[in-house]
C-alpha cells in the first residue's frame, strides 16, 4: 500500500510537469505571448539539452557546483559545532542569542557589494555569501535537535557516572542527526539559490548565473536565459533528490519515516 502511494505520487508529479509543458507550448505557439518573451517549451528544452554538449557551459556549471559545494561544506562545518555549543551551554546561547537574531534577518544578494569590496570579484565571494547564507538553517535546527534529545535517555547516562562530553555523543549528538540532515538540505537549496544568484546580480567571474546573465543582454536571448533556468532547476531537484535518498537511509528509525514505511527495509 505504502509503495502503491508513493507511485502514486510519483505520477501525479509527472503529470503536473506534462500538464505546465503542455501550457507553456501551447502558449508560446499560439501567439498569445511573443516568442521573444516566451519561446515555446520545447525550443527551451531543446536548447538546454544542446547546453550539455557545450564545454563553455559546462565549465561554468562546474564553477557554480565548486562554489555551491564549498560554501556548504564551510557553513556545515561552522553551524554544527556552534549549534551544538549554544544548544548544550545555555549562558552561551543566551549571551549571543541577540547577535544571532540580528545578522539572521540580513538578505545574502545585499550584502554582494560589501563583500566584493572586501574579498574582490572570485571565488572567494560566492563562498562567503554561500556559506553566510548555509549558516542559519543548519544551526537552528542543529539547536532543535539538541532540544528534542531523549531526557530519560541522558539522565541514565548520568546515573551511570557518564560526563558532560560522554552524554553528548551518545545521545545527543544522534539523536540529533536527523535534524542536521534536514538542514544541510534545506541549506543546499539555498545554496544553489545563491550562487545562481550572486553570480547573477554581481555580473564576475563564470557560472550558470553568469551565462543567464549574459543570455538576458543578449538579442532574442530568452530561450538561452530559459535553458539556464531549466539547468539551475534540474540541477537543484538532482541535489535534493539525493540528499533526501540520504536521510532515508541513514535514519530510518525517525518517527515520519517509520510512519509512511520507509524506515522498514525488505
Amino acid at each position: 500500500m505504502k509503495r502503491l502511494k508513493r507511485h502514486q505520487e510519483l505520477w501525479l508529479g509527472l503529470l503536473g510537469v506534462l500538464l505546465a509543458f503542455g501550457v507553456c507550448e501551447v502558449v508560446g505557439r499560439a501567439g498569445i505571448v511573443r516568442r521573444s518573451y516566451l519561446p515555446p517549451a520545447s525550443e527551451v528544452l531543446a536548447r538546454a539539452v544542446e547546453l550539455a554538449g557545450d564545454g563553455a557551459f559546462l565549465d561554468g556549471v562546474g564553477a557554480t557546483l565548486r562554489a555551491w559545494a564549498l560554501g556548504l561544506g564551510l557553513a556545515v562545518a561552522i553551524a554544527v559545532p556552534l549549534g551544538l555549543l549554544l544548544g548544550s551551554v545555555p549562558v552561551v546561547d543566551s549571551a549571543v542569542r541577540m547577535i544571532v537574531e540580528f545578522l539572521r534577518p540580513l538578505p545574502s544578494v545585499a550584502l554582494i557589494p560589501l563583500v566584493s569590496l572586501l574579498l574582490g570579484t572570485g571565488t572567494e565571494t560566492k563562498v562567503a555569501l554561500i556559506t553566510y547564507a548555509s549558516v542559519w538553517p543548519v544551526l537552528f535546527n542543529t539547536i532543535y535537535g539538541l532540544g528534542e534529545a531523549d531526557p530519560l535517555a541522558k539522565d541514565t547516562l548520568r546515573a551511570f557516572g557518564f560526563g558532560r562530553v560522554s552524554v553528548l555523543l551518545r545521545v545527543e549528538l544522534p539523536g540529533t542527526a536527523p535534524f542536521i540532515a534536514a538542514g544541510i538540505r534545506i541549506s543546499a537549496a539555498v545554496a544553489l539559490i545563491l550562487a545562481v544568484a550572486t553570480e547573477l546580480l554581481s555580473g564576475f567571474g563564470e557560472g550558470l548565473g553568469i551565462f543567464i546573465a549574459q543570455a538576458g543582454l543578449a538579442t532574442d536571448g530568452t530561450r538561452d536565459v530559459l535553458a539556464g533556468v531549466v539547468w539551475a532547476g534540474a540541477l537543484g531537484l538532482v541535489v535534493n533528490g539525493v540528499l533526501v535518498r540520504c536521510e532515508r537511509r541513514l535514519f530510518p528509525w525517525t518517527p515520519e519515516r517509520r510512519a509512511d514505511g520507509r524506515g522498514v527495509r525488505s
